[in-house]
């Protein structure tokens, strides 16, 4: 897929106050500090697009991206270590869930995994929450050029069998760096794969 044009649309307190337009979604999410921002400014070629920040969690919206005015790419909140108050924490968590399991348009979420690390806790309960309610995903492996390759496939292959401790059936994987724009060809690819079936079935 070749990206002629990304434009921020909207940031969104509220599932109601999102885009109302029929126009598929692939929303972005992962743990504060995952690199999303960087990701995201790297798949659309855009390097200002989406805000990147020296503070973790500062995406506190709902933010839409069109995309050769085709398709949308949402920004969502992290989740994790971000220093906010149990209420607006709470808040953040609400609009998220409503997001994720009523958003008709969303068709797929890419969850970012920093593939520096160990299985976290937090990223495999929310994994194994998306697929319990049947949300549609994909895992992005993030930072990769920070490891060697080795390093790379071995955590990436831990991570993938302790998924298999729940999963009968993995869900697919990308393994990204938004510094060597490793992975970039792949991802577009898989939405574009995604895009034309959706069209094919309409």
């Amino acid at each position: 897929m070749d990206i002629k044009t990304s434009e921020f649309t909207i940031s969104s307190p509220t599932l109601e106050a999102c885009p109302r337009d029929t126009k598929p979604e692939y929303a972005f999410i992962g743990r504060s500090n995952v690199g999303k921002s960087s990701l995201i400014n790297m798949l659309c070629n855009h390097k200002g697009l989406a805000k990147t920040s020296a503070t973790p969690g500062k995406t506190l919206l709902i933010n839409h991206f069109i995309i050769n005015r085709e398709w949308y790419l949402v920004d969502l909140p992290g989740y994790g270590f971000a220093k906010r108050s149990k209420s607006v924490q709470q808040k953040i968590e609400n609009m998220i869930t409503s997001y994720l399991l009523m958003r008709e348009q969303l068709v797929n979420v890419f969850v970012l995994i920093d593939v520096r690390h160990e299985p976290q806790k937090i990223d495999l309960d929310f994994i194994n929450w998306l697929g319990e309610s049947g949300v549609p995903f994909a895992l992005v492996f993030t930072k990769s050029d920070k490891l060697s390759a080795l390093r790379v496939n071995e955590n990436v292959k831990r991570y993938m069998e302790t998924l298999s401790e729940y999963w009968e059936e993995l869900p697919p994987y990308f393994v990204t760096s938004s510094e060597k724009k490793k992975g970039r060809e792949e991802l577009l690819d898989y939405i574009d794969s995604i895009n034309k079936q959706l069209k094919i079935e309409n």
